[in-house]
């Protein structure tokens, strides 16, 4: 099938097509001080604030007067409070109004008024948080990940502990931390083992000589529940699901490593999560559903989904630029690479009663393949440290240095119509001196 077409020039490569419209929030060179919704298409945005104001909803009757202020709020809560059918009516209005054989040209296509007033350039505009992130949860659902890591600290058939495969393990994280692509992110100090294999053990207070990344992806959720009424597997934890985002979740694996015992990540952890600016929603990742990898374990009913495509076949890359400007790919895997789905991830979360809002934000945890090259964190390239890490123009690593920049990428669909998130890019600064 072509791809379809718009009357605004949209670049053949543009991960921003008529096929995606994802949502975000912005503030404009015209209006700096104003943080609003807006959607990204080609190399504009679409500054819903504006359009809502100059009648562009005007031909969606199912809007009303209430519904078109969430325009005017500096995140995406109230819009997403909203639910699917609204997400994907605004959707599938934009996708009109914008394509080349549209049945409302008088409302942007032929009113130059109101595309000078909403359509914008996007390098005039930045892009914040597009959600009031309340709580964060992070998940350990990259079952590759979890083998490959767990094999360099115990051997491999005991790589994976005994409930992996029966329930989506997950840590509550920081939501204060969660930033934006582009925000620098400070290497962390804490308590870590200059020696690890002295006796006895004593710690000394240090920058993290192991800083790291995590490749995952992020799900945030638009519609809660109850205390004490857990949201089930089948439609009700699809439903819950406003839309998607990259997402890094920087780690510092020395200070982990002694923390961790016996309650889990706390500072090796809590310094900095980086997501990507839009916000992708399910209906524009319908038509790359994939199968999550195999699970052998029988698991509990509430955990059984009623189909199995509930992953998605999402290209990832990550990309390591140093100081002196010089990049390299080191990795390149698909999202598919789950043994748990999101909707899973729900269900477990809320099955005791814990109540999700919207805005709560969850993370995949680390997403790799099976090979040398799809691997979702530098832990595993180097197999724990043991191994150099070869970068363009002759530049190494085991871990991140200082002024590296570390660039995560994802994409789906062809050329024309591709279906992309933007970039979730951060610049690891120099520890804080004590």
């Amino acid at each position: 099938m072509a791809p379809p077409k718009s009357w605004l020039a949209i670049p053949k490569d543009s991960e921003f097509s008529l096929s995606n419209i994802p949502f975000g929030i912005i503030n404009s060179k015209g209006s700096p001080l104003e943080k609003r919704p807006a959607i990204a298409i080609s190399d504009h945005v679409l500054d819903l604030k504006a359009f809502s104001k100059g009648d562009g909803f005007a031909g969606l009757a199912s809007l009303s007067k209430e519904h078109l202020e969430v325009f005017s709020q500096s995140t995406l809560n109230a819009f997403a409070a909203l639910g699917q059918p609204v997400h994907n009516s605004v959707r599938e209005y934009i996708q009109d109004v914008f394509s080349e054989t549209t049945s409302r040209p008088e409302i942007l296509k032929d009113n130059d008024a109101l595309r000078k007033e909403a359509l914008l350039p996007k390098h005039e505009t930045k892009t914040h948080l597009p959600m009031e992130i309340g709580d964060y949860t992070d998940f350990f659902a990259g079952k590759n990940h979890a083998f490959n890591t767990g094999a360099l600290f115990r051997e491999p058939k005991n790589a994976l502990q005994p409930n992996y495969t029966h329930l989506p393990v997950g840590y509550h994280g920081r939501a204060s931390s969660v930033v934006v692509s582009g925000t620098p992110i400070t290497r962390p100090s804490g308590q870590i083992l200059l020696d690890p294999t002295a006796d006895p053990k004593v710690p000394a207070f240090s920058a993290s000589r192991l800083l790291d990344i995590e490749l995952e992806l992020g799900c945030f959720i638009c519609k809660g529940n109850d205390m004490g009424s857990p949201i089930s597997i089948n439609k009700q934890a699809e439903e819950s699901i406003f839309g998607f985002v990259l997402m890094n979740d920087w780690s510092a694996r020395d200070i982990q490593a002694w923390e961790y015992v016996p309650l889990g990540p706390f500072n090796g952890k809590n310094f900095g999560t980086t997501i990507s600016p839009w916000v992708v929603l399910p209906s524009a990742l319908d038509s790359f559903r994939a199968e999550k990898i195999p699970n052998e374990a029988k698991i509990l009913p509430y955990l059984q989904e009623s189909r199995q495509d509930t992953v998605y076949n999402i290209s990832l890359s990550v990309d390591l630029t140093t100081s002196e400007g010089d990049t390299t790919t080191i990795s390149r895997v698909s999202a598919s690479n789950l043994l748990w789905s999101f909707p899973q991830m729900i269900a477990h979360h809320s099955a005791g009663g814990c109540p999700m809002r919207t805005g709560d934000l969850l993370g995949s945890g680390t997403i790799s393949g099976t090979g040398e090259n799809d691997l979702g964190s530098l832990l595993e390239m180097s197999l724990g440290g043991k191994k150099d890490i070869m970068l363009t123009g002759m530049h190494v690593r085991r871990f991140l240095a200082d002024g590296d920049t570390v660039t995560i990428r994802g994409v789906c669909g062809e050329e024309g119509s591709y279906v992309g998130f933007g970039q979730c890019s951060g610049t690891v600064a120099s520890a804080v001196p004590f």
